[in-house]
């Protein structure tokens, strides 16, 4: 059977996961009476409640006389090493771009990808039946983009389909009122444009894994293309390392992918995408061949973390009461556990301490990994996110991200006035029909945080979007600190309506009357220039005096309510974030208020 192999690749929410839904339902991949639920793909928790995709996940259709094997791909910045890696596995893409929103920069960062392999590809303006859409100008954008992107005539002359991934149509016209159910129009695009998979079965094994999995039957399985030759089950192999060095396995399990399903295969050949088991620490850009002919293929670039954070064990008063995960050597287990299917994630022992230096991709990837172990009942702490330097010819450098940001017009004053204050450069600003688009360079260190201040400005209305583009010298003198100051309790108890409603006027309430504190807990924002000390648990004094309010009740204004992001971007140098799987706290690194008095005044007498 011949063999096309594309990638699905897009900015963040542009349809790709859904698009891949009806590719799989209009092959009947899916039997007539399977229940099947949308963005299937997407196959934790946290991916269908958050709409993203985190992982790049393989599955395969049949279509006339061809598989097609399909790679869904990330569209989050945080998550683009993904998509770098897979385009050695495939022969063409399907560019997918939302109708309305047209090229955004991560539009930009997954095409350039596919171009620099020379792949040639398919576009489909997706979302064609919203109501504002505008296919033809963002035909034009797209057609831009490629030029500005280097691409040669025969990649300029690609084809487009339009499609309503959601409502599972496609047609080969801009009119909506021409669409018809289900995604012939893309498959028969597919076949036509997409070339073949290379079928050299005659020559030397090679196969070179560009994504990791992991199971805890059978270890790390690494999951790439059969550049040529074919691989049979419990076969003896050399593994090339990335280091050069030669390691000898026994094939000890081969799957192919159709649908949502990892097959058990015995024998795979030049051209498929398959998984591969027997090797223990198996890693990207490594090349299994034949014994005796050991050809490397050239090494896949791996992307640098740029942002870290330190994991430690749970040290407030309060542990153990929600997690049965918490021992040093349990989440060490864990955190090395993740590395073994994550590339982009880097885990360090901190000598002599329970902690752990964890490295990623961003923020989002970092919160991420945090909230699977709180799900999975795991207690820890973490610090402040901190972008990695890097030297470079002798200079210390720092991550520079591209941003993009739609806002409706009322708030574009507020946006300028606040990335003004993180170093930012302001490239370039359109306005359209009430909407403006602000285009900036922003240093890593000025997005920490920022997404939370985002909303709030906006009012939900903003859009923002951002991908690392470079490394450049670093910025003196850039204040990384929480422009403002804490409310924290100084004892432990249950807290209270009464003392609530006597220190509402000096700040924000993070807590609600009946949570639980603990001394160096911070229970809210304050409005003055220091952090202030308070107590959240004073009872009213019980007295034999009638009082006119006794039956009053006390009203109290709503607390604050934040997500894990805006706990991370949130917190200070001198204050952690605790996990459970119950709980999200914010606290001091020193509980006890006399000693944090004694060391605060140290550090400002230093200073």
């Amino acid at each position: 059977m011949k063999i096309k192999n594309i990638a699905i690749i897009a900015h963040v929410d542009h349809g790709k996961t859904t698009l891949v839904d009806s590719l799989l339902k209009s092959t009947q991949t899916f039997r007539d009476n399977e229940v099947v639920d949308t963005c299937v793909m997407d196959s934790n928790d946290i991916e269908r409640e958050r709409g993203i995709t985190i992982l790049a996940k393989p599955t395969g259709v049949y279509y006339k006389d061809y598989k097609i094997n399909i790679l869904d791909t990330p569209g989050h910045a945080d998550f683009s090493g993904e998509v770098e890696r897979i385009m050695g596995m495939v022969d063409g893409v399907v560019l997918v771009v939302d109708a309305y929103e047209g090229t955004m920069p991560q539009t930009r960062f997954v095409l350039k990808k596919a171009l620099e392999f020379h792949h040639k590809a398919v576009v489909v303006i997706n979302k064609i039946d919203k109501p504002s859409a505008r296919p033809a100008t963002v035909i034009d954008e797209v057609l831009d983009l490629f030029i500005d992107l280097g691409a040669d005539d025969d990649q300029l002359e690609f084809k487009v389909v339009y499609t309503s991934a959601v409502n599972g149509t496609s047609s080969l016209s801009d009119d909506p009122f021409t669409q018809e159910k289900g995604m012939t129009p893309l498959l028969d695009m597919i076949l036509s444009e997409i070339p073949d998979a290379a079928n050299d079965i005659n020559s030397p094994l090679q196969f070179q894994p560009a994504l990791l999995d992991y199971n805890d039957y059978v270890g790390r399985i690494g999951i790439g293309r059969v550049k040529q030759g074919e691989i049979h089950l419990n076969q003896m192999v050399s593994c090339v390392r990335t280091d050069g060095s030669i390691k000898q396995f026994r094939i000890g399990k081969l799957f192919n992918f159709v649908g949502l399903k990892r097959n058990e295969v015995d024998t795979a050949y030049a051209g498929e995408i398959i998984g591969l088991a027997g090797l223990p620490d198996i890693y990207v850009g490594e090349t299994v061949c034949e014994i005796g002919k050991e050809d490397p293929l050239p090494l896949i670039h791996v992307s640098e973390p740029t942002v870290q954070m330190n994991f430690g064990t749970n040290s407030s008063p309060f542990v153990g009461r929600d997690g049965s995960l918490l021992t040093a050597r349990k989440i060490e287990e864990r955190l090395f556990k993740e590395t073994q299917r994550d590339v982009s994630l880097k885990v360090e022992r901190v000598s002599n301490k329970e902690e752990w230096i964890v490295s990623g991709r961003g923020e989002l990837h970092l919160s991420i990994l945090i909230e699977n172990l709180r799900r999975e009942g795991y207690e820890f702490q973490v610090s402040k996110p901190k972008v990695i330097l890097k030297e470079i010819d002798g200079i210390m450098c720092e991550p520079i991200e591209d941003v993009v940001i739609d806002v409706p017009d009322e708030y574009v004053g507020s946006i300028i006035e606040k990335l003004g204050t993180r170093h930012s450069t302001l490239l370039q600003m359109d306005s359209k029909d009430s909407q403006t688009r602000l285009h900036y360079e922003v240093p890593s260190r000025g997005l920490i945080g920022f997404s939370s201040e985002f909303i709030n400005i906006t009012h939900g209305y903003g859009i923002l979007n951002h991908t690392f583009i470079r490394y450049d010298k670093e910025i003196d003198n850039f204040d990384t600190r929480r422009r403002g100051y804490v409310l924290v309790s100084y004892n432990t108890g249950v807290a209270t309506a009464y003392a609530i409603g006597g220190i509402e006027d000096r700040g924000e309430l993070l807590i609600n009357p009946g949570d639980e504190v603990y001394e160096g807990m911070i229970v809210g924002t304050c409005n003055r220039e220091e952090d202030l000390s308070v107590n959240v648990t004073r009872q009213k004094q019980m007295t034999n005096q009638r009082s006119s309010t006794k039956d009053s009740t006390v009203v109290l204004k709503a607390p604050k309510i934040l997500s894990l992001e805006n706990y991370l971007g949130f917190i200070d140098d001198d204050e952690l974030v605790e996990i459970t799987p119950m709980h999200i706290r914010l606290r001091k690194v020193i509980l006890d208020t006399a000693e944090r008095k004694k060391f605060d005044a140290r550090r400002m007498a230093n200073n």
